[in-house]
């Protein structure tokens, strides 16, 4: 018979044994929380307390020209510090078996040796540390140590020097297509030229070296886990180091002597597209960015964006030719001075009577009203699609940092025009490379067409970038199009030629053994309010050679020259760029003899 009493302890019991349970519940609930669902958060923190870590860093990448020179790699140097206090106690150590073997006097003595101090120095920076705290083990002692000076550090067997390596950007060609190459910030970060464009190419990955602390904070031998660095990759460019370095003393030189404030010289292989040089004056040094202006420090020959002036007279004969209005040997009456119908005057840039003038001998003289004559025949609907099939108004493919597009004409609120709008003025003014804009680039890749046959190809700079396990990613092929018929861009290397022979700089440009074809530009530079300014000019001369089977395309810019204004100031860099050009790549010379000479007039 169960009686009350039996049925309290009972009732108890159960009691019991569910708080129990609930206990243990929330234990088992709390111990898979803590291991299995929150597993990884709780290592992590623990690690954070008991364990540690130090970054691994990875090589940046190198850049290289076309023949594997290197233009910028990484380099390690080595920052070097003391343990004031551990020096302190090994001076105060009384036991002789503890003592160090070197006294700290001569010590001192070594290490100012090798990093090229005094001893007093040494001991000072010791001294003042501890002035300021008896516990310091810190003391900087010299950074940017290189791996000779870091290795005569470590065979002192000092405790108490302690050397940190660190990787810092180094351009062994200095200022050599520096502007192209580009480089880094104080802060590690990409600034301008390939540096920055091909930064994922070139970026590393860091790895790390975490571990366990025991006891005291020492580390336990075995703990270690390593993540490996990954190296960047290594960036490939189209350029010619040695030929650019030429150009640029060259460019330098001549510049400096013309009283040109900037000066480029721009090389395209004709078959391919591919910049082989680009060389710039002044010219950056990536290792001491501030020997220039920082309005140097980006490429001109992508970012300065001006009125071509009259080396697109060829675009313009080129677009005449296309559309069927004109041949070579098509005749316009031109006066010096003219007035056309709706009131625009034009002028040439010398006096003269009344000629007869061909295309081709408008294009000779560079005749401002024969051009307007000329290229008035095509409508400036049609007339503005060649200039943008020509690239005005369009970044090259090659997508430079701080690359300028150009521009097709603006209005006053500076739009761009649609072409049937522009005014009187800029319906002449545009067949002579006025009231639009382009680059050194852009001129370059407008003459690439022409000695191509009429087929552009997008202009190139970068060959591939091959990963730090050798897997070699080649650049994208780049795109083509035929913007004019092979027998247009026939007609105008042939007038080209001619410019070149019958020209007003044909003694100064001629490239011994070789035909060439070429074409001057005198632009005025405007004040950045409509206006042009007075006396102050870009002039540029840009050359195809050899004529009669077309290899490289050459540009040489002047920003203001003042001792000669006129696009003859060119000639002397010209001559010198292409024939070093020809030179480099063994270009044979001209088999061919040129053709009949173009009349000008008739």
């Amino acid at each position: 018979m169960t009686t009350r009493a039996t049925r309290g302890t009972r009732r108890r019991t159960v009691v019991a044994l569910a708080v129990i349970l609930a206990v243990l519940s929330a234990f088992v609930f709390r111990l898979i929380d803590i291991q299995v669902v929150h597993a990884d958060d709780n290592v992590a923190a623990s690690l954070s307390k008991l364990g540690g870590s130090s970054p691994v860093p990875g090589a940046r990448g190198d850049i290289v020209d076309e023949d594997g020179t290197v233009l910028a790699s990484d380099a390690f140097v080595y920052d070097a510090q003391l343990d004031p206090k551990l020096i302190d106690e090994y001076e105060k150590q009384t036991d002789p078996k503890k003592k160090p073997k070197m006294p700290w006097a001569e010590a001192s003595e070594k290490i100012a040796a090798i990093v090229g101090m005094t001893g007093d120095d040494v001991r000072k920076l010791v001294s003042d540390a501890l002035a300021k705290d008896p516990n310091s083990q810190y003391a900087k002692l010299k950074n940017g140590l290189s791996t000779e000076k870091y290795l005569a550090l470590r065979d002192l067997g000092l405790a108490y020097i302690a050397n940190k390596a660190r990787a810092i950007r180094v351009y062994p060609n200095g200022a050599v297509a520096g502007n192209i190459v580009g480089f880094l910030n104080g802060e590690g970060k990409a600034q301008y030229g390939i540096e920055r464009m091909d930064q994922q190419c070139l970026a590393a990955t860091n790895g790390s070296i975490s571990y366990k602390r025991g006891q005291g904070g020492v580390r336990i031998p075995g703990s270690e886990r390593i993540v490996g660095a990954v190296d960047g990759g290594t960036v490939k460019l189209t350029i010619d180091s040695d030929l650019n370095w030429y150009l640029q003393q060259m460019i330098a030189e001549q510049a400096q002597r013309l009283g040109a404030k900037a000066a480029t010289a721009t090389v395209v292989e004709v078959k391919t597209g591919k910049i082989r040089a680009a060389a710039e004056y002044p010219s950056v040094d990536p290792n001491n960015v501030n020997t220039v202006a920082p309005e140097y420090w980006r490429s001109h020959i992508f970012s300065d964006a001006y009125e071509p002036g009259s080396t697109f007279k060829a675009i313009t004969a080129a677009t005449v030719i296309d559309q069927g209005k004109a041949t070579p040997l098509s005749t316009m009456t031109v006066r010096s001075r003219e007035k056309f119908p709706n009131g625009t005057v034009i002028n040439d840039a010398f006096p003269h009577p009344v000629y007869n003038y061909t295309l081709a001998g408008a294009l000779i003289d560079s005749s401002n009203v024969g051009l307007s004559k000329f290229g008035t025949t095509v409508d400036q609907t049609t007339r503005a699609d060649y200039l943008k099939r020509f690239g005005v108004s369009q970044k090259t493919a090659i997508g430079f940092p701080a690359e300028q597009s150009g521009s097709l004409p603006r209005g006053r609120d500076g739009k761009v025009l649609d072409p049937a709008k522009w005014d009187g003025a800029t319906k002449y003014t545009t067949t002579f490379g006025q009231a639009f804009t382009v680059t050194p680039a852009q001129i370059a890749g407008a003459y690439q067409a022409i000695a191509n046959d009429g087929k552009k190809i997008d202009l190139s700079l970068v060959e591939s970038c091959t990963d730090a396990d050798g897997t070699v990613h080649e650049a994208t092929a780049p795109q083509s199009e035929q913007i004019i018929k092979p027998e247009t861009a026939a007609a105008v290397r042939q007038m080209l030629e001619n410019v070149a022979v019958q020209g007003g700089n044909a003694k100064t440009t001629k490239v011994d053994g070789y035909r060439i074809g070429l074409k001057t530009g005198t632009a005025q530079k405007t004040d950045g309010h409509g206006k042009y300014k007075n006396g102050v000019f870009f002039t540029s001369m840009v050359g195809i050679a050899p004529i009669e089977d077309p290899q490289y395309v050459v540009v040489v810019t002047l920003d203001e020259p003042t001792k000669m204004r006129s696009s003859a100031a060119n000639a002397a860099a010209f001559q010198q760029a292409m024939t070093q050009v020809l030179k480099t790549y063994h270009v044979p010379p001209s088999s061919e003899p040129m053709g009949p000479l173009l009349p000008k007039f008739n």
